[in-house]
């Protein structure tokens, strides 16, 4: 960042290549355990903490129609976390087999505060346990 000013190169102070945003607002992390535990953004109580107005849309991804192609009786949870002031997805939490590979499509819906109503409108490859990300949105509407 230093040499960056000192040439003269124009900084973007959120999400510029030069800024280090994945070190405070978007720390993505995978826990293997036995289940899987992945996560991204904010949890409840952070929000809270930073008296953040926030809905909480939990999912049982087994319900998902894809759960069935990872594993017969797959039992897993997925838990987006809404912030209510701008409609974005400020945090996602999944528990369950293979849900480290469910972080990356979160890491990218955190990041980039993509609006809840946005989602809605990336349909996931059926069937899988991605479909998640359809499910969500739709629980959020109601």
């Amino acid at each position: 960042m230093i040499a960056a000013r000192a040439n003269g190169v124009p900084l973007d102070d959120r999400w510029g290549a030069h800024v280090a945003t994945a070190d405070s607002a978007a720390v993505s992390q995978v826990i293997f355990t036995d289940p899987e535990v992945a996560a991204i953004g904010l949890t409840t109580r952070e929000a809270e903490r930073a008296w953040r107005q926030a809905k909480v849309v939990d999912y049982d991804i087994g319900g998902v129609a894809g759960a069935v192609q990872y594993a017969e009786g797959y039992r897993g949870k997925a838990r987006m976390l809404v912030d209510l002031d701008c409609g974005t997805v400020a945090g996602v939490t999944f528990v369950g087999p293979g849900v480290g590979e469910l972080l990356h499509s979160a890491t990218i819906a955190v990041t980039s505060e993509v609006p809840v109503e946005r989602l809605w409108h990336a349909v996931p490859a059926l069937p899988t346990i991605s479909e998640v990300w359809l499910r969500q949105p739709e629980t959020y509407r109601g």
